[in-house]
Parts: structure tokens; C-alpha cells; sequence
């Protein structure tokens, strides 16, 4: 094993590299942990994105931002509130269609940055919230930001925000994906929103999203339901994994305009043909919390829960944890590069999984 210091982050923590030794079913491809990152104890990687036009990984931390070219794995800059940052907690990444850089802070606000310059968004500005957990894009420069407060449409050009949230089915935006008809997808603490054009649709439990609670799993309490009082992310009572298959962790549309959500404790939910699908560790899925979504080159899925990372061929799962490489079980953030290798984010650091090499 080698161990080569390679990235800093200021002041608090040492980033060290270590090698660490839809439709259509996805071609069998097997994966490897290539290169683990440690970001230091207790520090947690909630946020990962990649610009291909830039060959850059952003890495969205507890304790700033960093640019990581994407060929080299060299570090390029770091970024905290002394750079403009709004908060250095950091819950979301999102690219625009201008090359702009959005990120969603905990209880911060919103940061844009392009160029060097940062603009910071506040409720002040329009803002529905200081807690920003999603970003995606419309056709026509229709930027969407998923708060603990509703959802903002954000117009590119004028920068005008204005908040939706008594159409949603719940107002604590976790995930948001833009399908291939320009359809909006929310995913909440209460369930799924859907919106096409001017009509919304939604979904909750009853409806067929997250599995039923085959573990007898204790219902968890930490919702911020019909109230306005903050809570933490925590998935545990005691110790113990529970159960809120209304709660929305992540959503993604894929090409073919599937839609996966992962749940809390009710694994992930396929909707397709008018109907939820679910799959979960019965399935063999690492795990029955999901907090992230991405698909691979190949057409496979990734799903970072709460006990590892799974890929999901359409056949069978394969899946990663900490007896293999990772730097913790708890998987919040996934994103995938050009060449095809799959990067995710654990508390206390970052792994890069790559097709295996074939052998002469």
C-alpha cells in the first residue's frame, strides 16, 4: 500500500490518497476501489459533482470545497467562507447550463461561483430557505433549488427566485431530477411531487413508494412534518436503524425517463409503467436507507446507503462497505466521470471505484 499526501484542507484536516489495492440490462462490468481519500475524522463528504467541460471533481465537505482535476487526482483549490463560500457545511453541488457552480450550505444559503467571483443567495434575496439540499436544471434556463422550505425556480438570466411550496406534497426538498420531457421531480419528507408543465401529481407510501417494513423496524420520529422546528439527519434511535418510507432521501430520472427515489428504511422506488417498483436488501441491496442515486456509463445504477454501496446491473447487485475499502458504511453522495469511474462520498472520506483492468 501506498500513502501519498496529496490534498489539504485548510487549517483542520489532512487529505491523504491511498491505494487501496432503465431499460436495457447493463453489461457485466466488474468494479474496484482504485483510490480511497481520507478528509480526516468526523468530517463528512455530502456532495460530489463532475464537470466534464472543466475535468474537474467538486467535492462538497463539512468543511468547505474542494476542485479536484479529475485525470491527475490533484488537488486545485479549496474553498471556505474566507473565499465567499456562504456556509462550509456543504449539502449539494449543482452545474449549470452557463458553467456556473452551486452550492447548498446548511443553514447558510446558496454560493454561486464562476470565474473566481461568488455571489451568495439569502431568503433576503428570495431565497425560501437557509438549508438547501438539491439543484437541478430545466430546458430554457430554469434553475430549481430544493430548501427545507419549498423549492426555488430560479430564472438564469434575471436571477429572480420564486418559491413553490404549498404545491408540493411536502416543503422539505431533498431531491430533485429533470426528465428527458422537461418534467420536474421533488422528492420530500412527505413523499414524491411531480411537475409537468403547469400540473402536479404526487406520491407517498400508500401509492407504492419504499417497501413495507419487513424488519420491523422502529418508526423514526426525527420529521420536521407540519412544523417549522429544525432536526438533524440522523437515521438511528438508539443505536438502531429505523423506518419513514414517506421520507425522500434522493431522486434521479434516468435516459429512458425512469424514476428511482431512495427511501428511508423502504429501499429504492422505481416508478415506471404508472406504477412503484421497489427493491430492497431482500433484493440485495446493501441497505434499506438511500441517500444517493447515479448511473454508471453502462447503463447500471449506483445507490449509496446506509450500509455501503450497491450497483445494480438489472440482474443482480454488487455492492461495497467498509470490510471492503470504504471509508464508512454511510454513502451520501455519488458522481460519475467520463472515463467511467464512480466516485463516492463517506463520512471521513472519498473513494474512487473503477472498472476492473482485464489481464492478458
Amino acid at each position: 500500500m501506498r500513502v501519498i499526501a496529496r490534498f489539504a484542507l485548510p487549517a483542520t484536516a489532512a487529505l491523504l490518497l491511498a491505494a487501496c489495492g432503465g431499460k436495457q440490462q447493463a453489461p457485466a462490468v466488474d468494479f474496484e476501489i482504485a483510490d480511497r481519500f481520507d478528509v480526516g475524522g468526523g468530517i463528512y463528504v455530502r456532495a460530489l459533482a463532475v464537470e466534464p467541460d472543466t475535468n474537474t471533481l467538486w467535492v462538497g465537505t463539512s468543511m468547505g470545497v474542494m476542485e479536484i482535476d479529475v485525470t491527475t487526482q490533484e488537488l486545485r483549490n479549496t474553498y471556505t467562507r474566507s473565499d465567499g463560500l456562504a456556509n462550509e457545511y456543504v449539502f449539494a453541488i449543482g452545474i449549470d447550463s452557463q458553467g456556473y457552480k452551486w452550492f447548498g450550505t446548511n443553514a447558510g444559503g446558496a454560493s454561486r461561483y464562476k470565474d473566481g467571483v461568488w455571489q451568495v443567495f439569502f431568503p433576503m434575496h428570495g431565497l425560501a430557505d437557509y438549508w438547501i439540499y438539491a439543484f437541478a436544471e430545466q430546458r430554457g434556463g430554469r434553475y430549481w433549488i430544493g430548501t427545507w422550505a419549498g423549492a426555488n425556480l430560479v430564472d438564469l438570466e434575471s436571477l429572480k427566485l420564486t418559491t413553490y411550496r404549498e404545491e408540493l406534497i411536502n416543503e422539505w426538498v431533498y431531491g430533485l431530477a429533470v426528465d428527458s420531457r422537461d418534467r420536474v421531480w421533488f422528492g420530500t419528507e412527505g413523499g414524491v411531487s411531480m411537475l409537468d408543465g403547469d400540473a402536479w401529481t404526487h406520491w407517498n407510501h400508500d401509492d407504492g413508494v419504499g417497501a413495507p417494513n419487513d424488519l420491523a423496524l422502529p418508526i423514526s420520529q426525527n420529521t420536521g412534518l407540519g412544523t417549522r422546528t429544525r432536526h438533524d439527519l440522523s437515521v438511528l434511535t438508539g443505536g438502531q436503524e429505523t423506518y419513514n418510507p414517506n421520507y425522500v432521501f434522493s431522486t434521479y430520472a434516468d435516459p429512458d425517463d425512469v424514476v428511482w427515489v431512495g427511501t428511508w428504511g423502504g429501499g429504492v422506488s422505481r416508478y415506471e409503467g404508472g406504477a412503484w417498483h421497489n427493491l430492497t436488501m431482500k433484493d440485495g441491496l446493501v441497505g434499506n436507507i438511500v441517500y444517493a442515486i447515479a448511473q454508471d456509463r453502462t447503463g447500471a445504477y449506483w445507490f449509496g446507503t446506509n450500509r455501503g454501496v450497491s450497483r445494480y446491473d438489472g440482474k443482480a447487485f454488487t455492492n461495497f462497505d467498509a470490510t471492503t475499502g470504504l471509508p464508512g458504511n454511510d454513502v451520501y453522495a455519488i458522481a460519475v466521470t467520463p472515463a467511467n469511474d464512480v466516485w463516492v462520498g463517506t463520512r471521513d472520506g472519498v473513494v474512487r471505484l473503477a472498472p476492473k483492468q482485464k489481464k492478458d
